[in-house]
């Protein structure tokens, strides 16, 4: 392994046991376990095979240690998110998971399924769950995000204040024609955005180096990097 993407993943990974911004270092890695338990859900299986997962009631069996909202957030994205729709968000939102800890919770699956998926492919052991560290989250919603773009409000680049994590000056994306809306999705809560791309950019390339057609920076050339993204967003059937 690289040694810049093993210290990515390192780093993300120790992170997800510190407090963030909604969430406390041991619920963040709760939401890290109950991502990898999501994959033994029965009721998971059974929706995932049923023509509507509406089709298909009961209980998830989850490992207790998050709220029911967070449970079902957890498990739907983990084993089903090419059906997601606005109707069930709000759902979810409704049953008591708000915005903002909606928004970290994919945060943290995100870079769970990411690490442990990466090191199935390679043929490395799982990582065990990193330690929680004490302390509280910041609760720092930016007071400019607004709703609109997304199912959550969101942060543009121009709303952002000084006050706010500056989420987009490693990683300009929004502010480059048909990359934006990849880089605002979790813009509510800037330190999961940059936990996210900080690795992302690492495992996969800079925005500098997509765009530089005239040099491959991997192993493999540009082509098929997007021909293989391409076909990995088609059978997880990702609407972006």
């Amino acid at each position: 392994m690289r040694d810049d993407l093993a210290s990515a993943q390192a780093v993300a990974w120790r992170k997800i046991g510190q407090a963030g911004t909604w969430w406390t270092g041991a619920e963040r890695v709760s939401i890290a376990a109950e991502t990898r338990h999501a994959v033994h859900c029965p009721l998971c299986t059974a929706r995932k095979q049923a023509l509507s997962p509406n089709m298909v009631g009961g209980e998830h069996a989850s490992l207790g240690a998050l709220p029911l909202a967070a449970i079902e957030a957890i498990h739907r994205i983990r084993t089903d998110s090419g059906r997601l729709g606005e109707a069930w968000y709000r759902r979810v939102i409704d049953a008591g998971l708000d915005d903002e800890r909606y928004v970290e919770l994919v945060g943290v699956a995100a870079v769970t399924v990411a690490v442990d998926t990466f090191r199935a492919a390679a043929g490395l052991p799982v990582l065990p769950l990193p330690a929680f560290a004490p302390g509280a989250p910041t609760r720092h919603r930016p007071r400019n995000a607004k709703p609109g773009l997304a199912w959550m409000p969101t942060l543009l680049p121009d709303d952002r204040l000084p006050e706010d994590p500056d989420l987009y000056q490693d990683h300009p994306g929004p502010r480059q024609r048909g990359r934006g809306n990849i880089h605002i999705a979790l813009s509510l809560v800037p330190e999961a955005a940059i936990q996210w791309w900080d690795m992302l950019e690492t495992m996969y390339q800079t925005s500098a180096m997509m765009r530089d057609f005239g040099r491959d920076y991997r192993a493999i050339s540009h082509a098929q990097i997007e021909m293989l993204a391409a076909r990995v967003a088609a059978l997880n059937q990702c609407l972006y």
